[in-house]
C-alpha cells in the first residue's frame, strides 16, 4: 500500500502480495480502527491490470468488511472490472462477486450455488467506480456508483448477524487498485421499547 499522485490527486494503491498465490485471501489493507458491524461502506474504485496480469486476471477490487483481529474470518464483496463488458454474457454474468473467508470462497459458492453470489453491472478498467455496501444483520447490499438499486444482494452473510470486525481495502491477483473517498457510516439497533 501507498499513497500515490492519480491524475493530480493523492490516492491510496494497493497491489495483493506476490507470494499469496490462492485467490479470495485476506489479501487487504486493514483500516486502522475500525470496528464495524452494521451500516454503510462507501468508497470510489479504480482497477488496472498490472504489467505481470495474466490474462484470467479480470482487476478484481472491492472491499472486505467484518474483518476478525487475526485476518482469519471476514466477508467481501468485489468486483471484476475486466467482466463488465466483455463480448462473453457468461464473463459478464461474473462482474459481481461476494465471497466469506476461509470457507466460502467463489469456487464454492459459484459451485454450490450458482448465480445466487454473482452478478453483472457495466463497469471497466482504469475507471472510477463508487462501491457501497450496505450491511444489516445476515444481508448486504451492494449499490454501484450512486444507482438507486442494488446491483448485488446477499441474505445469508456466512459469518453470521452478529459478526464484526476491521474493514479492509481488498484486491486480487493481477490488480493494480486505486482507493478514495472511504466514508463509514456505521449504525446501531434501534432501542426496543417496553
Amino acid at each position: 500500500m501507498q499513497i500515490v499522485n492519480l491524475k493530480g490527486e493523492n490516492v491510496v494503491r494497493v497491489v495483493k502480495d506476490s507470494t499469496v498465490k490462492e485467490a479470495d485471501q485476506p489479501t487487504f489493507v486493514k483500516i486502522k480502527n475500525t470496528n464495524f458491524k452494521n451500516g454503510s461502506i462507501e468508497v470510489d474504485v479504480l482497477s488496472r491490470l498490472l504489467t505481470t496480469a495474466t490474462p484470467t486476471d479480470r482487476g478484481f477490487i472491492g472491499l472486505a468488511f467484518r474483518i476478525d483481529d487475526t485476518n482469519s474470518k471476514f466477508e467481501s464483496i468485489y468486483i471484476r472490472p475486466t467482466n463488465g463488458r466483455a463480448e462473453d454474457q457468461v464473463r459478464r454474468n461474473h462482474s459481481i462477486q461476494y465471497f466469506s473467508f476461509p470457507d466460502y470462497k467463489y469456487e464454492r459458492l459459484r459451485k454450490e450455488n450458482p448465480e445466487k453470489y454473482e452478478s453483472h453491472a457495466d463497469m471497466g478498467l482504469n475507471e472510477w467506480i463508487t462501491m457501497k455496501i450496505e450491511v444489516k444483520g445476515s444481508q448486504a447490499k451492494l449499490f454501484l456508483n450512486k444507482n438507486k438499486y442494488p446491483s448485488l444482494i446477499v441474505n445469508d452473510l456466512k459469518h453470521g448477524p452478529d459478526a464484526m470486525g476491521a474493514i479492509g481495502l481488498f484486491v486480487d491477483v493481477g490488480t493494480e487498485g486505486y482507493f478514495r473517498n472511504l466514508k463509514i457510516s456505521p449504525s446501531f439497533p434501534e432501542p426496543t421499547g417496553k
